[in-house]
């Protein structure tokens, strides 16, 4: 097929010959074709125009990368607690996170005076998650995404996060290609996944834009996500499962995850009154 006939189709909808081309170049196994398949026809409900959806399928930067399903086969999260740990409470990252609670500590009040949700808490996670901005992206989340829909076992969850990235793209005006993020596909200095991020980004400095790169808004949209998954600013109790360790459970399903990182707010907390 005439790739140049198929970029110049003005239809407000696929054309079945388009999106029959479309979804044999982007799949390489059945799993994936028939995720397309219903990735694609959601698209028409939001009225993602034809020419985008083409566009994005066919360039030639998606890619297909084995090594993000070997990942998933070994995840950190399967560890015992005490290798687990070792990957994030090390001297340089309990050192780090003292130094960008103080470079930190003003926008942090802004945040807490709001949704009343913990600093250290905060901080804990932006160090567990991207090592407070340093490691944002090891994979484009569409790379990470688009691997995900040709696993069995990845499929299902990948499909509802590939609709949801673009959307994200499209709403934004962003390049699908230009966003790195984690290898499951998890984005920005807070790591959310694209459907989390539509749910609960916040745009808290107020220009319009919720912005997954710039502290204000990320420390706004974790409270947000921690206080609509059941956080209660009113306790400072974070024992096991009360609200606000259910509230980080369900930031990452790890029971490792969540010990470390309450295990970094505490030493960071006990370095702060030390000093």
């Amino acid at each position: 097929m005439n790739f140049n006939l198929i970029a110049n189709e003005n239809s407000d909808a696929l054309k079945v010959e388009t999106k029959a081309y479309i979804l044999n170049q982007i799949s390489n196994n059945e799993i994936a074709y028939q995720s397309y398949d219903r990735i694609i026809n959601s698209f028409e409900s939001f009225d993602i125009e034809p020419d985008y959806i083409k566009k994005i399928f066919l360039d030639n930067r998606l890619k297909f990368d084995k090594e993000i399903i070997n990942r998933f086969q070994n995840q950190s999260e399967k560890l015992s607690y005490e290798q687990y740990r070792k990957i994030f409470i090390t001297n340089d990252r309990i050192k780090n996170g003292v130094i960008f609670y103080k470079g930190k500590k003003e926008i942090l009040k802004l945040v807490n005076s709001k949704y009343g949700v913990d600093s250290f808490l905060l901080v804990s996670l932006s160090g567990v998650e991207s090592n407070y901005g340093a490691n944002t992206s090891s994979n484009l989340v569409f790379t990470s995404l688009h691997t995900q829909l040709h696993n069995e076992k990845r499929k299902s969850w990948a499909e509802k996060e590939m609709i949801e990235f673009i959307k994200y793209c499209y709403e934004n005006n962003i390049d699908p290609f230009s966003l790195g993020g984690s290898y499951a596909g998890a984005f920005g200095f807070g790591q959310f996944i694209p459907s989390s991020f539509r749910a609960y980004a916040v745009d808290f400095d107020g220009d319009e834009i919720k912005e997954p790169f710039e502290w204000l808004d990320v420390f706004a949209s974790m409270s947000n996500y921690l206080i609509k998954n059941g956080y209660n600013k009113s306790s400072n109790d974070f024992s096991f499962k009360t609200d606000n360790w259910n509230s980080i459970y369900r930031y990452n399903h790890s029971k490792n995850y969540v010990n470390v990182i309450l295990e970094l707010r505490n030493t960071i907390m006990k370095e702060l009154s030390i000093q």
